[in-house]
């Protein structure tokens, strides 16, 4: 887990993203772990709670977490996807697609909380600064 504090907590998470994981309780703290990290690393953002998705947002948005299941799924996790300018290259990352010409998006299992590390929160901060630009 990334331990490094920018900045305090400010966004208190909300009964909506908790409803999300109803149908997979188990990846809840997991999904706190991740806010926390990003909220000590990322600029302000806001949080949309989607049926099939949570997206974070900055100016546009820039990463999300779904419960959607692809191949190589643990029986706890949570699918975290964040868009680039150009593609990574990891084997952490179970998927990059290019769904529009130089716009990359990352799909990541997070499964643990020492995924949520400081690659994949510098990753998540070079989306955010991303979608602050585009």
């Amino acid at each position: 887990m990334f331990q490094e504090k920018r900045q305090e907590i400010t966004r208190g998470i909300t009964q909506e993203e908790r409803g999300f994981f109803a149908s997979q309780p188990a990846a809840w703290p997991l999904y706190e772990t991740l806010t926390r990290c990003m909220e000590q690393v990322c600029p302000p953002f806001t949080v949309q709670v989607h049926k099939t998705q949570i997206t974070f947002r900055a100016r546009y948005g820039f990463a999300s977490v779904s419960l959607r299941r692809i191949k190589g799924c643990p029986p706890v996790f949570f699918l975290l996807s964040f868009g680039l300018p150009y593609a990574i290259s990891s084997p952490r990352l179970n998927m990059v697609v290019e769904p529009y010409p130089q716009r990359f998006t990352h799909h990541m299992i997070i499964s643990r909380e020492d995924q949520l590390d400081e690659e994949a929160m510098g990753w998540l901060l070079q989306a955010c600064h991303f979608a602050l630009v585009k």
